[in-house]
């Protein structure tokens, strides 16, 4: 298929957003503001792809004409082979960006996002590898120019978290992070084992579309709020007052709990951030039960009791087990090089989808 007619359409369409953000009657509108930004950033991005995928092209064409111009075994001609391998990879992986975007968008690819990691089995380590998993992600953010707000967080001993929640906002945020819901399995010998042994500790994470007002309908009868006093060290301001706010969903039974501000009403604006994003999580999940099959053939269900990934530290190995991917360099991996492991799950799911429309 050839992808140039779509290359253009993308560069006209980014001409046409450009010139409707640079009138300031569309700010009136913070909304329809908010979702052009949004198409600009992914048109801006695939208009680049574009062009690198016609340099590559070019290039490609450049060096097979220098292959068959040159006598074989020649030096240049090893050079234009090495070249044009090189090339080749480059090419594929331009071509299955410029596929996703083909593909009719994902409603909540460009949304922020809320992730929740929470301590599983395992005890103390369990708590410090939460901590580990919530700075992988922070890092990660941070390469890509991210911002990182935290909801809610409930530190434990040694420096680890029972529970971490926090908000990431950015450039389709939730279309690089949505597969890194389940169980994370962490094996390795923890601080305060005496005798070198290897445990295996566990942590969930949750990754949910981040809600606006305007999708959740929250009613104010149906929440039971609760207002107590934030836990924290002796004789800090933030034991002072009743800052820490709890809140019930009664139509669910969700309750969400905020404690990290000192500001009861910041508590309550985050509190209620998170359970808009968990209504709709659930709303989603419910739509999407008919094609839960299809899900699965996928990258897994994304459910928070299924294994997707282990971090096996005396083999310096990370196995997702959804793709079979296995990677040996787990200190880059949680300094926040996760894009090997996402990019292989995005090529997964952009695989199906193809598959799904050819059927």
């Amino acid at each position: 298929m050839d992808l140039k007619p779509h290359i253009e359409k993308f560069a006209r369409r980014l001409a046409e957003v450009e010139r409707a953000l640079s009138d300031p009657k569309v700010f009136e509108q913070p909304q329809r503001a908010q979702e052009l930004g949004r198409e600009y950033a992914r048109l801006r991005e695939w208009t680049a792809a574009g062009e690198a995928y016609a340099r590559t092209l070019a290039q490609l064409e450049q060096n097979r004409a220098l292959l068959r111009s040159e006598p074989a075994g020649s030096e240049l001609a090893a050079l234009a082979q090495e070249e044009i391998r090189r090339l080749e990879v480059e090419r594929e992986r331009l071509e299955r960006q410029l596929w996703q975007a083909l593909l009719p968008p994902e409603p909540n690819d460009s949304r922020n996002t809320i992730i929740e990691i929470r301590a599983g089995a395992g005890g103390t380590e369990s708590t410090l590898f939460a901590a580990d998993l919530y700075r992988m992600y922070v890092r990660y953010a941070e390469a890509r120019g991210w911002k990182v707000e935290t909801l809610d967080a409930s530190p434990s001993d040694l420096g680890g978290f029972k529970e971490v929640i926090f908000l990431v906002s950015g450039t389709e945020v939730y279309r690089r992070l949505k597969h890194e819901s389940g169980v994370h399995r962490v094996q390795r010998v923890p601080a305060t084992e005496a005798q070198g042994r290897i445990h295996t500790s566990t942590c969930t994470v949750a990754v949910l579309p981040e809600a606006e007002e305007v999708d959740v309908e929250i009613k104010p009868e149906e929440l039971e709020i609760t207002v107590c006093r934030a836990s924290g060290p002796g004789g800090q301001g933030v034991n002072t007052t009743d800052s820490a706010v709890q809140i019930l969903h009664k139509p669910t039974g969700l309750i969400v709990r905020c404690a990290d501000e000192r500001s009861q009403q910041k508590n309550k604006a985050k509190a209620l951030r998170v359970l808009r994003a968990r209504l709709l999580d659930l709303r989603t999940a419910e739509q999407n039960a008919q094609y839960a099959a299809q899900r699965r053939a996928q990258v897994g269900t994304g459910e928070r009791n299924e294994r997707i990934r282990t971090y096996n530290f005396p083999q310096n190995r990370v196995t997702d087990h959804r793709i079979d991917l296995t990677l040996y360099n787990l200190p880059a991996v949680l300094d926040g090089d996760l894009d090997p492991i996402l990019d292989a799950l995005l090529a997964r799911e952009l695989e199906e989808k193809l598959k799904t429309l050819s059927a």
